[in-house]
């Protein structure tokens, strides 16, 4: 029986649900194409309880993260090792990861800081913070309650690194200010959040 290809991740807690398994083309290099198998998680507790509270004006995913295995086509020659596109895929995973914040509907994406993170297994990960928020105006038309600029605010990781000669990504993001205003009850944590986040990353 063949190995899956898809990363190993095991995010803690009842409410997390496996959105989707995927194969896809993640960019283009220029000799290769770089194919990623994802697995995507969701909070679907959270999901739920933000739909309930506004009766179902908004409804998608507050919390998620996944996890990538790359793989390339066609495979590298002997003579180019992964290692020397490490700098070229930490850059285009950036990139992505930042269009896919976009993608979900968040606007006003921003780098932030780079740090480095060591997984469980001992492998050196570049670790980029995100910010972006979520514009509610759109979605809660003509609630006299909300200020016209009103928004959430998110935080997202990516983490790139090298394992075994195979390149892995890990990320995802989460509320930090601002859900409360439209779901009482539902209260940010973007402490507690972001330490599961970066648990499950390490964890990859």
């Amino acid at each position: 029986m063949s190995a899956s290809p898809y990363p190993t991740l095991a995010p803690d807690g009842d409410g997390w649900r496996l959105k989707e398994e995927s194969t896809d083309v993640v960019f283009d290099l220029a000799t290769v194409r770089v194919l990623g198998a994802t697995r995507l998680y969701e909070d679907a507790e959270l999901r739920r309880a933000v739909r309930e509270t506004t009766d179902g004006a908004l409804d998608q995913p507050w919390r998620f993260l996944f996890a990538t295995q790359l793989s390339f086509e066609p495979p590298l020659t002997p003579g180019v090792g992964p290692a020397a596109l490490y700098p070229t895929v930490v850059s285009s995973a950036r990139r992505q990861f930042a269009s896919d914040l976009r993608e979900r509907g968040f606007k006003r994406v921003e780098r932030g800081r780079g740090e480095r993170m060591r997984t469980n297994n001992g492998a050196r990960a570049r670790l980029t913070r995100y910010e972006a928020t979520f514009p509610l105006a759109d979605v809660l038309d003509g609630d006299a309650d909300l200020p016209p600029d009103a928004a959430v605010a998110v935080e997202g990781w990516l983490s790139v690194w090298l394992a075994d000669g195979q390149f892995r990504l890990a990320g995802g993001a989460y509320p930090t200010d601002g859900l409360d205003a439209v779901a009482p009850g539902v209260a940010d944590d973007p402490g507690t959040y972001r330490n599961e986040l970066l648990s499950v990353l390490r964890s990859v």
